[in-house]
């Protein structure tokens, strides 16, 4: 009875509730415009949804292993283009087009991370970015007239089935969202739980102590990357068919950022603080650009009016924040809480840091001189 703590059925709980928020009627002043099962609250609900998983499965590479990647746009890029390009300009259906999606989103990341793996630190970070500057650039250039360039692409709604298209199924695209962020979350807690998670962690913490043991990191974190890259291409499947077309937007390395965002401001590390922080920070870009248009701002005088009419001005500035004054994100915050609460600080079992404490590690590191880990840089037992 003992190992049947509340905390387990915590994610099936949240599930449930989510998937009969659909049925509800009840409606919310100030967070949305309308009841909760209206198309337009569905839709802001189900982009938080995507987005959540998106960001947790960045959290992958950089809460998980400490891989400070730049390019994960590219993955999600690749994901919305490729299916689009397979339904509107070779007539597919979904399910061929959702293979196709599988195969470039398993060959591209590991393709991309056999070359970037080979270095490490800014390095790494720098060659991601410059692969996803490239996807960026050839999406503009609009070559052969493929992608749409910067008016983006429309997808072809034949292909699509019939319960996916149009306002009125707005509830089956967040339920698509919803079995998204479902599987995202699941495949996240089995591979963390693994044996290869645990190697990722310990990368994370002293990759040079991972190889004194006999492992080989670079295999790890090739695999790490390329599943992260294969779970963002499904993000940008599920995000195509819930928008009816493809961004230009979602190449950028700006992409990449708000992902960092995100998973910085829920707590790097942390699966639930992750989806938390995809879902805040996206329902806040979304209601700041309706607040920046609003009457009630422009009427403001212009050293009030000016920052307040740029959403991201003012995600930036939490951001910022967030890595002062509460580093561990969400997630870190809750852990101090609890930990205030009982008194003193609980050890993990397994000697990794609570969950949401990445960006202090970072920070530390830096500070050092040496690479991500509390033993990082300085002399090993026995080497």
């Amino acid at each position: 009875m003992r190992g049947l703590r509340p905390g387990r059925f915590a994610p099936l709980v949240v599930l449930v509730v989510l998937a009969l928020l659909p049925y509800s009627t009840l409606q919310v002043p100030g967070l949305f415009d309308g009841v909760l099962n209206s198309p337009g609250t569905l839709q802001l609900l189900a982009l938080c949804l995507v987005f959540g998983g998106v960001a947790l499965s960045y959290d992958l590479l950089f809460g998980f292993t400490g891989l400070l990647s730049f390019g994960h746009a590219l993955y999600f890029a690749a994901g919305t283009y490729v299916a689009n390009l397979a339904l509107t300009e070779l007539g597919w259906g979904l399910g061929p087009a959702l293979l196709l999606t599988s195969a470039v989103g398993i060959a591209l990341p590991l393709l991309v991370g056999g070359v970037a793996l080979r270095v490490s630190g800014i390095a790494f970070s720098m060659v991601t970015l410059a692969t996803a500057q490239v996807g960026s650039i050839l999406v503009l250039q609009d070559p052969g007239g493929l992608t749409g360039g910067e008016e983006g692409l429309a997808v072809a709604r034949d292909p699509i089935p019939d319960a996916l298209v149009g306002v009125f199924n707005t509830v089956n695209k967040y339920w698509l969202a919803l079995a998204y962020l479902a599987l995202v979350y699941l495949v996240v807690t089995w591979v963390t739980n693994s044996r290869a998670g645990h190697v990722w962690q310990a990368i994370r913490e002293n990759e040079r102590r991972v190889e004194v043991l006999g492992l080989r990191p670079y295999g790890f974190k090739l695999l790490v990357f390329v599943l992260a890259g294969l779970l963002a291409a499904f993000g940008g499947v599920v995000h195509l068919l819930l928008l009816g077309g493809s961004t230009p937007r979602v190449t950028t390395a700006d992409f990449t950022l708000g992902l960092l965002v995100m998973v910085v401001l829920g707590g790097a590390g942390s699966r639930w603080g992750a989806v938390l922080g995809g879902v805040l920070y996206t329902y806040l870009d979304s209601r700041l650009t309706d607040l920046a248009a609003s009457p009630a701002v422009q009427d403001l005088p212009a050293w009030l009016r000016v920052p307040l009419s740029e959403p991201l001005f003012l995600l930036g500035t939490l951001f910022v924040l967030v890595v002062f004054f509460v580093p561990g994100g969400i997630a870190g915050l809750v852990s101090r809480l609890r930990e205030r609460r009982g008194g003193r600080a609980r050890p993990a079992g397994d000697g990794t840091p609570p969950p949401g404490r990445v960006v202090e590690q970072l920070r530390d590191a830096a500070g050092r001189g040496a690479g991500v880990g509390a033993g990082a840089g300085r002399p090993h037992d026995g080497t």
